[in-house]
């Protein structure tokens, strides 16, 4: 969008044909105006990314002059969205149009901000990304719980086999069922916990930023994650580029939290209504049931707003940055004291009698749990960074430093939104009223003790549990499963989900 003096109004234009914006909800067949995040040239200069109100359609929903739009065509799910593809042709909108709360354009061309680094503009200004992420967070755990609820329901009903001579038991009374549901039953109400905590966490801070740098409200992109991605990266690549300030640091920690937790909650969507629907088995196929439908609509979650490995990359560098400005403010005397203090920390985490106790008392401490998710995330959080410093101390451009260890920047950031998530359940554990908590703690301890089943091999390299307890966690996780098993239709109650809303009685019992 570039500023035309003479006319006193931005032209619009998309440069060629691949630059056409891709899923935008609404835009297909009804959309009358659309907010463009567009990037911003006035007297020739670049300003970055700023939103622009531009009209599409008259009254009558006829397209506008210099206004291209296709239907993106039928998707797997969510049909009710007509999203489409965009172009502008040099379309002109008055200076008025733009959303000028961070940066503005006089009468007579002069383009002005409150935020003088653009790296700084460019983070608020997406800072509306973040509603979205935490929305989609939000439906994710709505649509595993929903599923879930159908196949635990499903599964007390249903019987099978049974002792030579004895009736049928219903199929939730065997193992391997119990561990295709029950741990992620557990993970949901990890989620719904961390998920919870966020948005108060968003609401505190967007109420106390109302009147400094408000507009944190809302997502423009319904469906297209290519905006978010390139967010993500170029946000994070500028670890410098953030406001000062208590605030700041507080926007920046729900930013990190929000694209860590909507990546965890919609693979762990995906995950649990495949296990429902199998674990149904052919009346997990039975379209009155739902779960086909919440897995063709929520699909889509993994790449909205931002496609998850990217999102994960966000968080990693906000880590990242966060450690290197931590370690900026010590000095040399300081750095070695803290390394030395961290040192220490391991020898204690490592001890011998840790690394081997195999007990059920041990097992099932949740000063354990956190505490290894703890080490866990640190430990990835130093080693990456370790890494990046010896790839660029080598000379290597930091794009291909980061490219090297983009897997590891993952794997930290999974480790990271777990230890978030262990940590809100455990307080909702301890905010629970008393007669519902030793069940939650239960619950609890089967999420931290199944996720580090499923990355025992990380534990394992990094010798913080021996061979002989990574056997014991996962024969305690099959104990708890065993445990909860006569709980699982409460706990599934528990969610508060409307008949109704399950699908058809005959399917789900």
């Amino acid at each position: 969008a570039r500023w035309d003096e003479g006319e006193g109004a931005f032209v619009l234009h998309t440069p060629h044909e691949g630059a056409g914006k891709e899923w935008i909800g609404n835009a297909a067949l009804h959309g009358r105006m659309a907010t463009v995040f567009t990037q911003l040239r006035v007297g020739g200069e670049e300003h970055g990314v700023h939103a622009l109100v531009v009209p599409i359609r008259d009254e009558d929903g006829a397209l506008l002059p210099g206004v291209r739009i296709e239907d993106n065509g039928p998707k797997v799910g969510l049909n009710g969205i007509d999203n489409g593809r965009i172009w502008f042709d040099e379309v002109r909108v008055p200076r008025e149009n733009l959303l000028d709360r961070f940066a503005s354009v006089t009468e007579d061309g002069r383009y002005e901000s409150p935020i003088d680094s653009a790296g700084r503009r460019f983070f608020t200004m997406l800072g509306t990304l973040v509603a979205g992420r935490i929305s989609i967070a939000a439906g994710s755990v709505s649509a595993a719980k929903v599923g879930l609820a159908v196949a635990v329901r499903y599964s007390e009903k249903r019987r099978q086999f049974g002792p030579e001579g004895g009736p049928e038991v219903p199929i939730l009374d065997y193992t391997s069922h119990q561990r295709r549901l029950l741990p992620r039953v557990a993970e949901t109400y990890a989620l719904h916990f961390a998920v919870r905590d966020l948005t108060e966490r968003y609401a505190t801070v967007v109420k106390g930023r109302a009147g400094d740098r408000p507009g944190h409200g809302g997502t423009g992109a319904d469906g297209d994650d290519a905006l978010s991605a390139d967010a993500a990266g170029a946000v994070a690549a500028q670890p410098g580029s953030r406001p000062e300030g208590r605030s700041d640091e507080a926007l920046r920690e729900v930013e990190a939290r929000a694209a860590g937790l909507k990546a965890l909650a919609s693979w762990h969507a995906a995950r649990a209504l495949q296990e429902s629907r199998e674990a149904m088995g052919g009346r997990g196929y039975h379209a009155g049931n739902r779960i086909g439908r919440l897995r063709a609509d929520t699909d889509v979650f993994a790449t909205f707003e931002g496609a998850n490995p990217v999102l994960l990359q966000l968080v990693a560098k906000s880590l990242l940055t966060q450690y290197r400005e931590e370690m900026g403010d010590l000095s040399a005397l300081d750095i070695v004291r803290y390394v030395a203090d961290r040192a220490g920390t391991r020898v204690r985490e490592r001890n011998p009698v840790a690394t081997r106790r195999t007990d059920p008392e041990h097992l099932r401490d949740s000063g354990y749990h956190l505490q290894a998710f703890e080490y866990r995330a640190e430990r990835m959080l130093e080693s990456a960074a370790r890494r990046l410093k010896a790839f660029m101390d080598d000379g290597i451009d930091p794009f291909e430093a980061f490219n090297r260890v983009q897997d590891h920047l993952e794997t930290l950031a999974v480790a990271h939104a777990e230890w978030v998530a262990l940590r809100a359940f455990l307080d909702g554990v301890e905010a629970a009223p008393e007669d519902v908590r030793p069940l939650l703690a239960d619950v609890a301890r089967l999420y931290a003790l199944e996720r580090m089943e499923a990355d025992r091999a990380w534990f394992l390299e990094a010798g913080y549990v021996e061979s002989a307890k990574s056997r014991a966690i996962r024969a305690e996780v099959g104990a708890l499963c065993r445990e909860l098993r006569e709980h699982a239709r409460v706990l599934v109650d528990g969610w508060g989900i409307p008949d109704g809303v399950l699908g058809a009685v005959d399917v789900v019992g």
